[in-house]
């Protein structure tokens, strides 16, 4: 077992864990973190994406102690300590961005990266940082303008996702 220590949505937190552990699973399991999506086990559906330092990753595909020491945020991390959704989480449920949900996290956590990154993505950068999340539901209509909802929001209220 490896003892692994990081930073999980602003809370540090050690784990033990085999060392070919996923941080999905460990995420899911020993965490208690179901938000995050087991869809394919292929890296093709976007479903189990988290941040990284940041920066979206597929957290089917990293093993959990390669965290070791860093900064890993899920969607149960979008809300604010009060409770309060995320612009992103109201924007999703305004414009209709989500229907089954199966999807919603992974594609959160994907524009959540990009609004850090890029504050006012314009409709191809906003597909381009989407294209890795598959959703069978929705068409991608209404999460495309969620996410465009979103950065309006966020820009006139002076915050950065």
């Amino acid at each position: 077992m490896s003892n692994i220590e990081f930073t999980l949505n602003g809370r540090a937190v050690r784990v033990d864990a085999p060392p070919q552990a996923l941080l999905l699973d460990v995420l899911r399991g020993p965490l208690g973190l179901t938000g995050t999506h087991n869809g394919c086990d292929t890296v093709q559906c976007g479903a189990c994406t988290v941040q990284l330092d940041g920066q979206a990753v597929r957290s089917c595909s990293l093993l959990a102690v390669q965290c070791q020491g860093r900064e890993v945020a899920t969607v149960e991390g979008l809300a604010g300590p009060d409770g309060a959704l995320h612009p992103l989480q109201e924007a999703f449920i305004e414009c209709h961005g989500l229907q089954c949900g199966f999807c919603t996290p992974g594609m959160l956590m994907s524009a959540a990266a990009l609004l850090r990154e890029n504050p006012q993505p314009d409709e191809a950068q906003i597909q381009h940082a989407l294209e890795g999340n598959l959703c069978r539901c929705t068409g991608y209509v209404g999460i495309v303008q969620s996410v465009k909802k979103a950065a309006a929001d966020l820009a006139s209220q002076g915050v950065r996702s």
